[in-house]
């Protein structure tokens, strides 16, 4: 006797056998680190924009291509109409990679969904357009999100990016020796770090350089990139 089953059931049954699986560490809705067994981590800088002074620090980009070290960066759609030479230059360097921020850098949850909608596609059909470069990758303003905000981003194709090693470094009251003693503490496999390439972390390009040059030699770990790390399979020794 064949089984019976109710439209729904069936209905469920066929969504699964369609839909194709995805890698495990971007079933989540927010990302806020990679494989804890990926031996790497990812530097990734915002690019907000800035009331005063250039909103470019030349010099951390300087350093991280010298270095060749890959980066990401979120570009709000703002900052992106003021720095077109920057932001084409990023765009030319094969280890960075290059993601959104917002339009305007609001807080996303005191809008409705189709205004969070138009924040979050603002930059997203700029770099589209101007630049030709598909963003795949989202970071909200300040971190801050609701369901709208999980739920537009899902619908819009993007991966919703945090952190979870938060540098501090747009805070004016915090030292270089005092971040990267922050860092020390937290940073291990699979981390995401959040700072600053607009120039308001005082102290972002030594810290990058402590990084790369100290603290992640020294466990064994490899910038990468965003979407590198979260691919990032290495089985843990």
């Amino acid at each position: 006797m064949r089984p019976r089953y109710s439209s729904g059931i069936l209905g469920l049954v066929l969504t699964m056998l369609l839909v194709p699986a995805m890698p495990p560490f971007t079933q989540a809705q927010v990302i806020k680190s990679g494989p804890p067994s990926c031996p790497g981590v990812a530097l990734t800088f915002d690019l907000c924009p800035v009331r005063k002074g250039a909103g470019y620090d030349q010099a951390l980009i300087d350093y991280l291509i010298e270095q060749k070290i890959p980066a990401t960066f979120f570009m709000s759609g703002k900052w992106i109409t003021k720095h077109d030479q920057q932001v084409r230059a990023l765009l030319q360097i094969p280890f960075f990679e290059v993601g959104t921020h917002g339009e305007v850098h609001a807080h996303l949850p005191l809008h409705s969904a189709d205004e969070q909608k138009q924040e979050i596609l603002g930059p997203v059909r700029l770099l589209k357009t101007k630049y030709s470069h598909d963003a795949t990758l989202f970071r909200p303003p300040y971190g801050e999100f609701n369901d709208d905000t999980v739920n537009v981003a899902r619908a819009l194709g993007l991966q919703f990016i945090l952190w979870n090693v938060e540098s501090g470094d747009p805070d004016p009251t915090l030292t270089a020796i005092q971040i990267e003693d922050r860092l020390k503490q937290v940073v291990r496999k699979g981390s995401v770090i959040v700072m600053h390439a607009n120039g308001k972390g005082k102290h972002t390009h030594e810290v990058v350089q402590n990084l790369h040059q100290q603290l992640l030699p020294q466990r064994n770990l490899t910038p990468m990139t965003m979407s590198d790390l979260l691919i990032c399979n290495q089985a843990a020794p």
